[in-house]
C-alpha cells in the first residue's frame, strides 16, 4: 500500500511572514497530527528556513524545495545545490516542473542529472512529467510520457526509484511501477481532490494555486485520507 503524499508548491509566492502565518493556520487545522498522508510544503528558497522554524515539532509535515542544480558546489551564480538544501533540513525537491521545462528550457537529460544528484544527497525527488494540449490532441500522450520517464529516471536503482515520487501534471490542465508513488498535478482543488485521489494509481497531489490558502490545502490533505 503506497502512502498518499500531498505537496504544496507555492511557486514564486509567499514572503517569510506570509509563510509563517500559513504554517500557523495549517497547524490549527490539525494537519500536523495526520500520519496516514505525507504532507510536504514547498516554499520559495527564501522562506524554507522560516517554514521549518514555524513547523516546530510537527514531525509529520516535511519541507521541500522547488528546484536545485546537479553540481555539489562551484561557480554557478543563482543556483542552489543539494547540500545547501540539506543544510536547510529539506527532505524533498521538485524537479522537471512543466514551468521549468517550458520557461527555462530544462530537458529530460537536465532533469535526470538533478534527480541523480538529489539521490546522492539523500533528497527525495518529486519528478514532474506531463503532455501539452497539442501533444494530447495528436494522440501522443503515452509516447511523450514514456520518453519523459525514461529520460528523467535513467540510471536509477530500484531502491532509488522507490524513493522517487512521480508528479503527473498534464500541462494543458494547469500502468505504473507498483512501488512508485504518483501525484496528480493538474489544477487540484478542494472540490475535485477526493475524486482525483480515489482513482487507481493516484497517490496524492502536487498542489499549485490552491496550496496558497491554508484552509484549501488542509481540505485537500484531508481528502487524501478518505477511501
Amino acid at each position: 500500500m503506497r502512502k498518499k503524499i500531498v505537496a504544496a508548491n507555492w511557486k514564486m509566492n509567499m514572503t517569510q511572514a506570509e509563510a509563517a502565518r500559513f504554517v500557523e493556520a495549517l497547524l490549527l487545522r490539525d494537519v500536523g497530527e495526520i500520519t496516514d498522508v505525507e504532507v510536504v510544503i514547498v516554499p520559495p528558497f527564501t522562506a524554507i528556513a522560516k517554514v521549518t522554524e514555524a513547523l516546530g515539532n510537527a514531525q509529520n509535515i516535511k519541507v521541500g524545495a522547488q528546484n536545485m542544480y546537479w553540481e555539489k558546489n562551484g561557480p554557478f551564480t543563482g543556483e542552489i545545490s543539494a547540500a545547501l538544501l540539506r543544510d536547510l533540513f529539506v527532505h524533498y525537491v521538485v524537479l522537471g516542473h512543466s514551468e521549468r521545462r517550458t520557461l527555462f528550457g530544462e530537458t529530460d537529460e537536465i532533469v535526470n542529472r538533478k534527480v541523480r544528484a538529489a539521490h546522492d544527497a539523500t533528497l527525495r525527488p518529486i519528478v514532474c512529467i506531463g503532455e501539452t494540449l497539442e501533444q494530447r490532441d495528436k494522440g501522443n500522450v503515452e509516447k511523450i510520457l514514456a520518453i519523459q520517464l525514461r529520460g528523467s529516471l535513467a540510471g536509477l536503482s530500484p531502491k532509488e526509484l522507490q524513493e522517487t515520487v512521480i508528479a503527473y501534471e498534464p500541462v494543458w490542465a494547469i500502468g505504473t511501477a507498483e512501488r512508485v508513488r504518483i501525484q496528480y498535478g493538474g489544477s487540484v482543488k478542494p472540490e475535485n481532490a477526493r475524486e482525483l485521489m480515489s482513482q487507481p494509481d493516484i497517490d496524492g497531489a502536487l498542489v499549485g494555486g490552491a496550496s496558497l490558502d491554508p484552509r484549501s490545502f488542509a481540505q485537500i490533505v484531508k481528502a487524501a485520507r478518505e477511501k
